[in-house]
C-alpha cells in the first residue's frame, strides 16, 4: 500500500456489520472522483466486505492496514 493522506476519514470503530460499509457508502456518494477515504473499523468482516464492494462499485482499494484494535481500509473514489 502506498502512503497517502486521506481527504476524508470515516471512523466506524464500534459499529458492527453492516454499519461500517454503510457509513463508507454514504461518504462515497457525497465525494467527488479522486477523493481518498480512510475507513476505520473494528469489525473484522469489513476487511473482506469493503474490498468486495469496491470491486463491484468500481472504486480503487488502496490497501488495508491492521492497527492494535481496528483496521484502516483506504480507498479512492
Amino acid at each position: 500500500m502506498s502512503e497517502h493522506d486521506p481527504d476524508v476519514t470515516v471512523d466506524s470503530r464500534g459499529a458492527t456489520c453492516p454499519g461500517p460499509l454503510m457509513d463508507l457508502i454514504g461518504t462515497v456518494k457525497e465525494s467527488e472522483e479522486g477523493t481518498v477515504i480512510d475507513l476505520l473499523t473494528g469489525d473484522s468482516g469489513s476487511k473482506n466486505d469493503v474490498p468486495d464492494w469496491l470491486d463491484e462499485a468500481g472504486h480503487e482499494h488502496l490497501g488495508t492496514v491492521q492497527a492494535d484494535d481496528h483496521w484502516r481500509i483506504s480507498i479512492r473514489v
